[in-house]
């Protein structure tokens, strides 16, 4: 028989009954679906990864005060941020000053209801190095950072029910007006629930000694190594095992680690639905088989073999699953790109992927339908035209 009559009889045998063909290609469709949603998902998120850090940059590190070899807390030195500007390979520093005070929206409110928000004394450069942006206002500059002036992180606006420059906060027992709310920060994401005042304001009105709670640097790409591992000594000379050094760029990569694990669980659930689907392949399969037992035995009367039989039945498995493993794709390509576009991520699903789940779908085709296609082919004729 040539190839293009064994496709006819296949696509003939779907077409009598398609009800029974959709519902078991829906089977494999929701199995392929399920693995290209979820890989497409994950390489999507691992492009927008790759995104952030591209525009934020992986040269950023900060360095703060460790606790000390019995508990205690400890501080930096006062001169941490010069020191560090002073390094080789590094390009800019900056850093924040824990201020022990709090804020409220107004004097009124009860001295308990902190809301989780810190009060810290920035350097002017401090946006630029952490590369974190303003969502409206404007930073500190060396006018306001000498009067009662304050940048609210985004969650720190929310906390305090700020939405508007402008608006006054009761900071550490005086109003101080809102010049300015952050943009969410990536790397540096404590900045988020801080309230920032300059440095000769926290000096002037909270006794502020300079010493920084956490230090910002860039480097050079080809220097972070050197870098990271001179910073504790450089920082604190006589103690630099209290100087705890970290990368927030590998904090992302861990979570992307974190989220790559989790993929594996669901694509391990997509492959249990797709071997369900097989199951309902074979099934339908055997159904066939049984109901078409005359038109198997009038074949083979009229001079079919059972390779004739064998090949109509296995093409006719395999054009089922191919029906679901390309409605599949489809469906998990659509499901990929809205929830990429609901999150603002970047379309990307790996063109091979395709490739890799209608073939798959072939090849559970090609297992299901064996058996019905040779228990189809040993059927004797006779008794086929008498059942």
């Amino acid at each position: 028989m040539r190839l293009s009559d064994v496709l006819h009889l296949g696509a003939s045998g779907l077409r009598a009954r398609p009800t029974r063909a959709i519902l078991s290609a829906l089977g494999i469709a929701i199995g392929i679906s399920a693995m290209i949603a979820v890989v497409g998902i994950s390489t999507s998120s691992q492009a927008k990864l790759n995104q952030q850090l591209s525009e934020l940059g992986t040269n950023l590190l900060t360095a703060e005060a460790n606790t000390g070899l019995m508990g205690e807390d400890t501080r930096l030195p006062a001169d941490t941020v010069p020191k560090v500007r002073l390094m080789q390979g590094v390009e800019s520093a900056s850093g924040t000053g824990n201020i022990p005070v709090n804020v409220y929206r107004s004097p009124l409110i009860d001295e308990s209801a902190t809301g989780g928000i810190s009060v810290l004394a920035a350097d002017l450069d401090l946006l630029k190095v952490t590369a974190t942006d303003l969502a409206e206002g404007t930073w500190l500059n060396e006018a306001t950072a000498q009067y009662p002036s304050v940048v609210l992180g985004a969650d720190a606006a929310a906390s305090l029910g700020v939405v508007s420059i402008g608006s006054q906060v009761w900071l550490g027992g005086q109003y101080f007006t809102v010049v300015g709310i952050l943009e969410p920060s990536v790397l540096a994401p404590e900045l988020d629930t801080a309230a920032l005042i300059g440095i000769p304001i926290a000096s002037s009105a909270f006794e502020y000694n300079g010493s920084p709670s956490v230090v910002y640097e860039r480097s050079d790409e080809s220097l972070i190594g050197q870098v990271r591992d001179l910073l504790p000594a450089t920082v604190n000379p006589q103690a630099p095992e209290e100087v705890a050094v970290s990368r927030p760029s590998d904090a992302l990569a861990a979570k992307y680690a974190a989220d790559q694990a989790f993929t594996g669980l669901l694509v391990g659930l997509g492959s249990v639905a797709l071997l369900v689907g097989g199951i309902g392949v074979a099934n339908t399969m055997i159904i066939s088989v049984l109901e078409r037992r005359r038109e198997i035995g009038l074949r083979r009367a009229l001079g079919a073999t059972r390779a004739h039989i064998r090949r109509q039945f296995l093409v006719e498995a395999l054009l089922l699953s191919a029906l679901g493993g390309i409605f599949g794709s489809v469906l998990g390509a659509g499901v990929t790109a809205m929830f990429a576009a609901m999150n603002g991520w970047p379309y990307s699903v790996p063109p091979v992927l395709f490739a890799v789940a209608v073939g798959s779908t072939l090849a559970i085709g090609a297992i299901a339908g064996l058996y019905p296609a040779v228990r189809a082919a040993r059927t004797p004729p006779t008794a086929a035209l008498s059942s």
